[in-house]
């Protein structure tokens, strides 16, 4: 505990406590059951240490955290997905986060080889292949490049991954946390490429990751031109260790294993490279044993964030429904939520931003009585497209897939408020 405050402020504060607080206590007593005499609440009627005593000076914490109350708010992994922590996956707590951006801190990890941790005045960009100058940048080229600022949400696609053939994983944060929406900054890859001078028949380009696993990845040169991003930063600070510092790639809308972190050189070349992350991996397994490949983008989809198993119903009376929904397509604009399991739907309010390819926030208000709820959301994007139900989605996938599993999330409340992962057969 900080030390005491001198006399006389203390005096001051017992003074404004006693004939202050007290006075307003007698105003907010706490509610009565039935039969039973109002009680003062003593969260307004007494003095708290944080009322009395000084807090910690603004040399404490150089770098801020947040309060020790929000300790639980933190990624989570599910230490049975794979072998090893080095190549896994932990989760963003959708639960326990509102608005649209994800805290740095917060945002979901997907790695193949660990952690890089890379000197920036050591790291290198080098672009080659078909290309008329063969290129090599430094931090600091790149950072002298005219800068852009886009807010977009990254989708890892094999999130809702182990949802294919039922409900598993109990808590939006597992089924769906797999993703983050966060404002980068960087130079576009555009700039990059114009440099280096693209040969006419340059059609494909391979990323390449500085990180142990040398993660690579084919892109189209066309969406390459359009509106990838080479970022150096995001939520206007360096990237963090763990999301590719100190520079990565940013394919917005397209599924997050393209999204090359730890970036160290792009090759461009006349056809994709058949790398093991898009020929054994991040391919979708159809029902008569088929695989479809470059299936880049990732569909319109959402999910009710609260209520939801990590954030059951507290209160009867009025409460608020919340949630986010997101398309590789474009721009979502309109959100519909059930609460009865499909039976009726209503229009939920879209609140904040709407930006192309991030993350929108939506709400419903309403009043609960302690009935059963069958809570659902479907996101429709600016092409029309409407976020399927898993039934729907089935009859053309299978159950045989791990990615791209945009289906429609249901979520069972009980009389007691308490959460669930069901479906609705």
């Amino acid at each position: 505990m900080s030390q005491k405050p001198p006399s006389d402020i203390l005096d001051r504060r017992r003074f404004l406590g006693a004939a202050g607080l007290a006075g307003a206590g007698a105003l907010l007593p706490i509610a009565a059951k039935a039969g039973e005499a109002a009680k003062p609440d003593p969260a307004i009627t007494e003095l708290q240490d944080w009322n009395r005593f000084l807090g910690d000076g603004v040399d404490k914490k150089p770098y801020g955290v947040p309060s020790k109350f929000e300790k639980d708010v933190i990624r989570r992994d599910v230490s049975w997905l794979t072998a090893s922590p080095e190549s896994s996956v932990n989760f963003t707590p959708l639960h326990a986060l509102d608005g649209i951006i994800t805290p740095s801190g917060l945002c979901f990890e997907r790695h193949h080889g660990g952690v890089a941790e890379i000197d920036p005045a050591q790291h290198r960009l080098m672009i080659n292949g078909l290309v008329d100058t063969p290129m090599v940048f430094t931090m600091d080229d790149i950072r002298r490049m005219p800068r852009v600022n886009k807010v977009y949400f990254l989708e890892c696609a094999a999130n809702s991954g182990m949802e294919w053939r039922g409900a598993q994983l109990n808590g939006c944060q597992f089924t769906h946390g797999m993703i983050h929406n966060v404002m980068y900054t960087g130079v576009t890859l555009k700039t990059l490429l114009d440099q280096a001078g693209l040969k006419p028949n340059a059609k494909w380009l391979m990323l390449e990751g500085a990180d142990s696993a040398g993660m690579n990845r084919s892109l189209p040169v066309s969406k390459a031109l359009d509106d990838v991003l080479i970022a150096f930063a995001m939520n206007g600070e360096a990237l963090r260790p763990e999301n590719g510092y100190p520079l990565r790639a940013v394919i917005p809308g397209w599924q997050g294993n393209l999204w090359v972190k730890w970036l160290r050189r792009i090759e461009a070349g006349d056809m994709p490279w058949q790398a093991r992350e898009e020929t054994s991996k991040y391919t979708d397994l159809m029902p008569d044993g088929r695989a479809r490949k470059y299936t880049f983008v990732m569909d319109a989809k959402s999910v009710i964030t609260n209520p939801s198993p990590q954030a059951p119903l507290k209160f009867k009376g009025r409460n608020v429904l919340s949630g986010v929904a997101w398309s590789g397509r474009g721009t979502v604009k309109r959100v519909d939520v059930t609460m009865d399991g499909g039976r009726n739907w209503r229009e939920a309010r879209i609140d904040g931003p709407v930006m192309d390819k991030s993350m929108v926030r939506f709400y419903v208000d309403f009043d609960w009585n302690g009935e059963e709820l069958m809570l659902q959301s479907r996101a429709i994007d600016e092409t029309g497209y409407v976020q399927p139900s898993k039934a729907e989605l089935r009859k053309v996938r299978g159950v045989n897939s791990i990615y791209h599993n945009n289906g429609i999330q249901t979520w069972l409340v009980h009389p007691d408020g308490v959460t669930e992962n069901v479906e609705i057969a």
